[in-house]
């Protein structure tokens, strides 16, 4: 191949990584974020999730919501925990208001009426910190009849962010189940949710996961950039699978809990080890025998944070198994369709005079904000 073709084509990979490498937190919350809603029913039916009162537990991103809210500077950019939990009492009628116009329960097509159970908590999500609010809704009618739940929170109107998803885990009118809602499809009828919607809706949040979580996409891409054989990409990815699904299921399902307080930084070091085997190995050998070994490790903690954005790891998560599979098999989709497009244009590459140069230009962004990203995460003493 000649030269400049080669070079074109190195250039516009590095373009679009650097395009990737934006130093962000491993969510990419500057684009979009995720709701979270745990919706159980009260009141005095019998069985799971009867009777027509309502108790919903929302966790929003801290900063979002203090901005969605029209409130100062002061509020929404405390980063101190007491100081957050300080603002949200402060502020406690303006969060109620803005919460309860863009969060709404209907009984039988009658709205219920909200009330703010408690005082507000924080916890983290990730590098973020969340908000997490309890409502109560007391809903007139008599038990037998059935919920919506609808969820408007952080619209593309409000210029924040954009494509925000409320995820649903719910026990009402006797049924458990799961859902997403977006802007598209706001409300969830309980009893009217197919299986095969639920399955398509986890699918895409998979998908769109991995494509966000751009340290997930940086890990890949250094994985590809050190196999020279479609069979070592083959075996790769098939050991980064089966590692990150393992973790992901029994993580999700409460089997194991490990903080992302140390997920997250492990994940970006997992990043740093192997663009760095890139760029300091051998072009035959640049991990060697250790590949499939870190390989499957590092995705054992990958595992763990495709986990940690679903945050279903509470008692009872088996009976979201469908949800959960789905969710996976939507990462693991988009994995093979990232390999599919960038594993023949490094072909290519590799079999130019630009070769080694090629590499050092693709992983040394990779490396920085690899390098970025574990210092940010790791929560060091002032």
């Amino acid at each position: 191949m000649h030269r400049l073709p080669a070079v074109v084509l190195t250039l516009v990979l590095a373009a679009g990584l650097a395009g990737l490498t934006r130093p962000a937190p491993a969510a990419a919350h500057d684009a979009t974020t995720t709701a979270h809603a745990t919706v159980t029913g009260t009141g005095t039916g019998t069985g799971t999730g009867t009777g027509t009162g309502v108790k919903v537990v929302l966790d929003l991103e801290y900063d979002l919501l203090m901005k969605s809210a029209w409130l100062y500077a002061e509020a929404y950019e405390a980063e101190e925990r007491a100081e957050q939990l300080r603002q949200l009492e402060l502020n406690r009628d303006a969060v109620l208001d803005y919460v309860t116009r863009r969060f709404a329960v209907a009984y039988d097509d009658r709205p219920c009426a909200p009330t703010m159970a408690g005082a507000a908590d924080v916890r983290p999500r990730g590098k973020a910190a969340f908000a997490v609010l309890t409502l109560d809704y007391a809903c007139p009618g008599e038990p037998g009849g059935t919920h919506a739940i609808s969820s408007a929170l952080f619209p593309d109107a409000e210029t924040f962010v954009h494509s925000t998803e409320t995820l649903v885990r719910y026990e009402l009118d006797g049924e458990k189940g799961s859902a997403v809602l977006v802007a598209q499809s706001p409300t969830l009828r309980v009893g009217e949710r197919q299986a095969a919607s639920q399955v398509g809706e986890f699918f895409v949040l998979g998908a769109e996961h991995l494509l966000f979580g751009l340290d997930h996409v940086l890990f890949l891409l250094a994985l590809l950039i050190g196999a020279r054989r479609p069979r070592d990409v083959v075996i790769t990815a098939s050991a980064f699978t089966a590692a990150h699904s393992i973790t992901f299921l029994l993580a999700a399902m409460g089997v194991v809990d490990v903080p992302g307080e140390i997920v997250e930084p492990v994940i970006a070091a997992s990043i740093v080890v192997v663009a760095l085997a890139n760029l300091l190995g051998r072009e035959e050998d640049r991990l060697g025998r250790w590949r499939l070994p870190i390989v499957f490790a590092f995705g054992l903690v990958h595992g763990l944070g495709f986990a940690g954005a679903l945050d279903i790891d509470r008692s009872g998560s088996w009976e979201l198994l469908l949800s959960l599979l789905s969710f996976n098999v939507g990462i693991e989709v988009t994995q093979l369709a990232i390999i599919a497009v960038l594993f023949p244009l490094l072909v290519l590459l590799r079999r130019t005079s630009w070769s080694r140069w090629a590499v050092v230009a693709l992983s040394i962004p990779i490396v920085a904000v690899s390098v970025y990203w574990f210092l940010d995460r790791v929560p060091l003493p002032l």
